[in-house]
């Protein structure tokens, strides 16, 4: 019981992270119909942003993840201008080309910056508690409370308020939205920077479970992307739930599975298999809109 409550804990917290990445993704894509492949350099950057704060500068850990979040959040803004509104209008394959260049070229200014090497990001949260007989880190609790209270605060965010209001009512029809007056310029910029700033608070909250890399957004991309697929494309209650039942399959398959011989390789097909098999049957995704 203790072995399976203590995979529990560690699914959910990689859910978790799943879930914040993929929000971010889903948003893009929901309102300005952009599959954003640069998703995953956005998490990496965070990650190294958060090192630095860190490691350089004596930061707070949870200051580090305020700050890195709104300076992601700042660059979001940047790209959807430079890069993304000047190709509005274009056919969808311009701008997914213009995603693949700048997941290219912030990882080799990563590379550049910081080397190829992985980093060990320290938190000061490494401690292990008990619950139930199972031994559980304290930064896992960290992640899941942390991922729980943003995605708490965008739900409060895209349910409560004015401005949420018009992301979602964009992300219904944009060309209704800015007929009753809405600012959609404003809201494909704020859309950016919420999903980067989710990218880098999620890249922050795992980076001390994990290790830091230049490379280390392209595996947490593929899965985002898989994720929202499975979930539904622009579906944000998707996104969380999809996050969830990706970690929750990986983690059992790779905890259970040597129990019968698989390899701890076999979990990472596993939630692409299940994303086969939610596709067969419902091919819009389990949360599409208007399914």
């Amino acid at each position: 019981m203790e072995f399976f409550l203590q995979q529990l804990v560690n699914g959910v917290a990689l859910g978790s992270v799943y879930a914040l990445v993929a929000l971010g993704l889903t948003l893009v894509y929901g309102v300005l119909k952009i599959p954003n492949f640069a998703h995953g350099a956005l998490y990496m950057l965070g990650a190294y942003l958060t090192f630095v704060l860190l490691t350089q500068f004596g930061v707070p850990y949870l200051l580090a993840l305020i700050l890195s979040g709104l300076v992601l959040a700042l660059l979001g803004v940047v790209i959807e201008r430079l890069v993304f509104h000047p190709l509005r209008g274009q056919p969808q394959v311009q701008a997914m080309i213009a995603a693949i260049g700048l997941l290219f070229f912030f990882q080799a200014g990563a590379q550049a910056i910081w080397g190829p090497e992985f980093r060990v990001m320290q938190s000061p949260f490494g401690g292990v508690v008990s619950i139930a007989g199972a031994s559980v880190t304290v930064q896992r609790l960290l992640v899941i409370a942390g991922a729980v209270v943003v995605m708490l605060a965008l739900y409060y965010f895209l349910k409560r308020t004015v401005t949420g209001a018009t992301i979602e009512a964009m992300a219904q029809n944009r060309e209704g939205a800015r007929l009753v007056g809405i600012n959609t310029d404003r809201v494909s910029m704020l859309t950016f920077a919420i999903s980067a700033g989710l990218a880098a608070v999620a890249a922050t909250l795992i980076a001390p479970i994990n290790l830091v890399s230049p490379t280390m957004g392209d595996v947490v991309n593929l899965k985002a992307f898989a994720i929202i697929i499975l979930g539904g494309m622009g579906s944000v209650p998707g996104a969380i739930i999809g996050g969830y039942l990706l970690a929750l399959a990986e983690t059992f398959t790779a905890a259970y599975g040597s129990a019968v011989g698989l390899s701890p390789d076999f979990a990472e097909i596993i939630g692409f298999a299940l994303l086969v098999i939610v596709l067969t049957v419902k091919p819009s995704g389990l949360f599409a809109k208007g399914a």
